[in-house]
């Protein structure tokens, strides 16, 4: 009775991850370029108490008796499928159609990764995240400029006064990653390389690598799907009430087996 105790609770412990998963999902699915959490589950180790391929006689072998000991949670996958497109019409709102994500400067020198591109110039005119990081590379918009275009290419261009054509101000590039599932999540629609992402491979949109292409007045929303997370909410909340009933009946079975003491 005592391990089904330690068992069940540590599937209720699990079952309370992936509530705060969903929890997370629901609160960001207003969030501009946010990406799903799922949580990963791993079954613990096992108690042998009759080692699977022992012999039980000269010509059989046994099966094997082994007791789990409950579950634990692995890891929280990313989900990096596409979210819906919101047409803002301002002009440096941007959206990736496809694979790819914005390079951002952070304040400490290490380059981010977003799919939130819902950008701005400074009173410099450099073009910044709402945090007022800076995009890589680095795009300067003249104060004096009009007509601002991003091509889907990422080429950004401007007509500026007493000039016959529009000037090119600059290109974004986008990056990816092998494994984009493996990026590190620091908050503030960021991701960070890690060693389960691999090192990014940076190209202009639409490039030969496979990046997207962008689409300017638009913004990608979240992809998370709110009446899926409620129903993983259903099921969270019911496998904890299994695990808590498995604890009430294995307590209540100790308690029989002391009250055979007196």
């Amino acid at each position: 009775m005592i391990r089904a105790l330690y068992t069940a609770a540590s599937g209720m412990s699990a079952q309370q991850s992936n509530l705060d998963t969903v929890a997370n999902n629901l609160a960001n699915s207003a969030t501009a370029g946010f990406r799903r959490r799922r949580l990963q589950f791993e079954d613990m180790i096992y108690q042998n108490m009759i080692t699977p391929g022992s012999p039980q006689t000269q010509q059989t072998t046994s099966a094997g008796l082994q007791i789990g000991l409950g579950t634990r949670s692995a890891a929280t996958e990313v989900i990096m499928t596409q979210g819906d497109y919101n047409q803002t019409s301002n002009t440096y709102d941007l959206a990736i159609q496809g694979s790819g994500f914005f390079q951002i400067s952070r304040p400490d020198g290490t380059i981010a990764y977003t799919r939130a591109g819902n950008f701005h110039p400074t009173n410099q005119g450099v073009l910044v995240t709402t945090d007022g990081d800076p995009v890589l590379p680095s795009i300067t918009i003249p104060s004096n400029a009009k007509d601002v275009m991003i091509s889907q290419y990422g080429v950004v261009s401007a007509t500026i006064p007493g000039q016959a054509t529009p000037a090119q101000l600059g290109t974004i590039q986008l990056a990816n990653f092998a494994n984009p599932g493996g990026l590190q999540s620091i908050g503030g629609n960021l991701f960070l390389q890690s060693d389960a992402s691999g090192v990014p491979i940076t190209d202009t949109p639409g490039g030969n690598t496979g990046m997207g292409t962008l689409q300017q007045g638009y913004l990608e929303g979240s992809n998370v799907d709110v009446v899926a997370e409620f129903v993983q909410m259903i099921l969270a909340q019911r496998a904890y009430e299994s695990n808590s009933k498995v604890v009430h009946v294995a307590d209540d079975m100790y308690s029989q087996i002391n009250g055979l003491v007196r």
